[in-house]
């Protein structure tokens, strides 16, 4: 009775902390939030070819859900451009009703992900793929502000310098409430009032007047029906997942807390199955919003229900209003989301950093922004990691030899790593063409990864075979044994009792 009594006490504390322990800070970012993710999701259901509504409402439910399922607390999830850009096609060929099918296949899939616990993977992107995808999101956050003044006059340029001077200079003398919310309100009324022609939230679409209604999709249930919707969700399910789970490693940077990384896959499989079902787009994490949660004050679960809630009730209830807002005011948040979001430090450690990792940072950066697409960035950047590492441990590997007293026997004592990146060098090691009767290869301080390292020590024994040298291994430690043992083709049998013996 004892202990589930203290499972529930400890279960209303995290509920307490993570969700009513900063319930004023939560609700202030949360506004912030709402007002940043009409614009954006109207301009994302527009790059995916859909009605605006169709991306209102995917951010919505994907912020009111993740908010319960959800691994990272704080962290915003709606609809965004990288999902949206990977719809297109699905759209244009097959209409709406795919795309909220797929939309719900790829939740599925993303649940599967975080069940067979896949959020692990991320523990194989470099810190220095981390922070060029920072700096590439936030140079993609700040390009495409640019639009936004084409074809305007001094107004908009005069409104975004005012409200950056908001959103920089109020935090100096107060932060009861956050300068992002307060450049929107202020610019909002000098616009209004003074009758300003600048571009408006209003002008970027139509805002939906209705609530989401609960629907399943209507198509054929078959099996064609899958293998059109199968490639477009497992590809959404990756590119939402990875982005999802890059924008919570930057959130417990932000926010100096863990997140579960599983837990996140599940929650975002489960708010696209939910978004799906209420006719919204699938989405993931948004490292923009999320920035701005977090530098707004926002923390806890609560600001991300609140950011979907009160995104729902100004589309809905104060529609007339929220047309009303002038983009200069959102343009000036996510200049400071750009500002904000860029490792500014990474410049100067260009130089005292490794080349490599330097190489690998800027490499993604560039990827990214010349494809606006994150995962392919990401895939390169790990992609170069891996060819790095690999290059590096190879160079490790070295070779002593020792030609015994009697000039019989010659001992080479291997240090490092073998593998594929290593077999050349192991194999260039050694001297073939010396006149000696044994050979005595010491691998005690030696590991044996791959099938090329066995066929290069294959290698190695053969050539001294056939100059006539008896061949002996030592010191194979129990994993290199257990591999070599299955795929060495020399007279492995022997070799590998002797060797386990000393």
């Amino acid at each position: 009775m004892e202990k589930i009594v203290e499972v529930i006490l400890m279960y209303l504390l995290r509920l307490k902390q993570e969700w009513f322990s900063n319930i004023r800070g939560d609700l202030l970012a949360g506004m912030v939030v709402a007002l940043a993710l009409i614009p954006e999701a109207i301009a994302f259901s527009a790059i995916a070819g859909v009605d605006p509504k169709v991306g209102l409402y995917a951010s919505f439910s994907m912020a009111v859900v993740i908010a319960f399922t959800g691994g990272r607390p704080g962290m915003i999830s709606a609809a965004t451009g990288a999902m949206a850009l990977l719809m297109i096609t699905l759209v244009k060929d097959y209409g709406l009703e795919y795309l909220l099918a797929a939309t719900i296949l790829t939740g599925g899939l993303q649940i599967l992900a975080g069940l067979f616990k896949l959020g692990v993977v991320l523990r194989f992107v470099s810190r220095s793929v981390m922070i060029g995808f920072v700096n590439a999101l936030a140079i993609l956050i700040f390009l495409a502000q640019l639009p936004e003044f084409i074809g305007t006059g001094w107004q908009m340029y005069a409104l975004v310098a005012f409200g950056l001077a908001i959103i920089y200079i109020l935090p100096r003398f107060t932060k009861v409430i956050p300068s992002p919310l307060v450049c929107i309100v202020v610019l909002s009324i000098i616009s209004i009032l003074a009758g300003l022609d600048v571009r408006t939230v209003g002008d970027m679409g139509e805002i939906p007047t209705q609530l989401p209604v609960f629907f399943l999709p209507q198509i054929p249930l078959t099996f064609e029906t899958l293998m059109i919707i199968f490639p477009y969700s497992l590809t959404l399910a990756v590119v939402g997942l990875l982005e999802s789970l890059m924008t919570a490693s930057i959130v417990d940077d932000l926010t100096d807390t863990e997140s579960n990384k599983n837990r996140e896959c599940v929650g975002q499989g489960t708010a696209n199955i939910v978004t799906g079902l209420f006719g919204g787009m699938a989405g993931c994490a948004m490292i923009g919003q999320s920035v701005i949660n977090v530098k707004s004050g926002g923390r806890g679960r609560l600001s991300t229900f609140f950011a979907g809630s009160f995104l729902l009730f100004l589309i809905i209830v104060l529609g007339a209003w929220v047309k009303q807002i002038p983009m200069a005011a959102l343009v000036a948040v996510m200049i400071m989301v750009s500002i904000g979001t860029f490792s500014w430090s990474s410049l100067k450690n260009l130089r005292s950093h490794p080349k490599s990792s330097s190489i690998i940072m800027v490499s993604t950066v560039i990827v990214v922004v010349a494809t606006h697409d994150l995962a392919k960035g990401v895939f390169v950047g790990v992609l170069m990691s891996a060819l790095f590492f690999a290059r590096k441990i190879s160079r490790l590997l070295s070779v002593e030899s020792k030609l015994d007293d009697d000039g019989a026997e010659r001992t080479y004592s291997v240090y490092g790593q073998v593998f594929f990146a290593s077999a050349d060098s192991f194999v260039s090691a050694f001297d073939f063409k010396e006149a000696i009767e044994r050979v005595r290869i010491d691998l005690t301080a030696a590991h044996f990864w791959d099938i090329s390292a066995v066929s290069v020590l294959d290698k190695v024994v053969f050539k001294f075979r056939r100059e006539g040298a008896v061949v002996e291994l030592v010191g194979l430690n129990e994993a290199s044994a257990t591999i070599i043992d299955k795929h060495a083709a020399h007279d492995k049998t022997d070799a590998i009792e002797e060797a386990m013996n000393h």
